[in-house]
């Protein structure tokens, strides 16, 4: 898989080296020359570069790119980016990072962004992950279908531990994706029984999260009355 990134600060350089480490082609772009520490990631390709100009991505050639990731500190530079990466070029798959929670309204099909991440969002949702439990917590937004990744632990009253997943009635427009177990990662199989403590990952309609939380939070002596 072929990704350009746009913006090669700590941001764009961190995920660079992770999809290196995976196999794939990574070409960085950015317009600050202090920015191309070609020796901080050898393995990329590098390009001096402002990605909000057309003759730029000609040069990178981003019609050959399967996902562009927009990783600028700029909230305005990332948009432009992702519109030119979708309209432009086509590309099948665009990444936007977002500085700024107030803009984050912005990021969605319209401006050619399929995912948006927000980090400040993103960092609040894992402290909640961490000390909340029978609470849905949002950990990312999909623009497409206004669906968003969303986890629950399921907690020890739940009416819903000890019972097989095939078994439970799920809200329409949610899909169980994950359960983390301990250490332990499990894909869902109908067979599978939930349990207390399970970390459960949905994607979900923004519309249903609130059914899905009542679902899964329901305490037993609820169900007996």
């Amino acid at each position: 898989m072929r990704v350009a990134i746009a913006g090669a600060g700590a941001v764009g350089r961190s995920i660079a080296g992770e999809l290196l480490e995976n196999g794939h082609e990574v070409l960085l772009i950015d317009k600050a020359p202090t920015a191309i520490s070609v020796e901080r990631v050898p393995q990329a390709e590098w390009l001096l570069a402002d990605a909000c100009e057309i003759t730029s991505l000609d040069e990178a050639a981003l019609q050959r790119c399967n996902v562009v990731i927009a990783a600028t500190g700029d909230d305005k530079v990332n948009l432009v980016v992702s519109l030119l990466a979708k309209t432009e070029y086509g590309v099948p798959r665009v990444v936007a990072r977002v500085n700024n929670p107030k803009n984050e309204w912005l990021f969605n099909e319209a401006w050619g962004v399929d995912v948006a991440v927000s980090t400040p969002r993103l960092m609040s949702a894992l402290v909640e992950e961490a000390v909340s439990v029978g609470d849905l917590v949002r950990l990312l937004r999909f623009s497409h279908g206004d669906a968003n990744l969303v986890e629950l632990t399921l907690p020890e009253e739940s009416a819903l531990a000890g019972t097989q997943v095939g078994d439970v009635e799920w809200p329409q427009d949610t899909s169980l994706v994950t359960i983390i177990r301990g250490t332990r990662v499990l894909t869902p199989s109908r067979e599978d029984s939930l349990e207390a403590g399970d970390e459960l990952l949905f994607v979900a309609a923004q519309a249903r999260e609130e059914q899905l939380e009542d679902l899964l939070s329901v305490r037993r002596e609820d169900t007996a009355s």
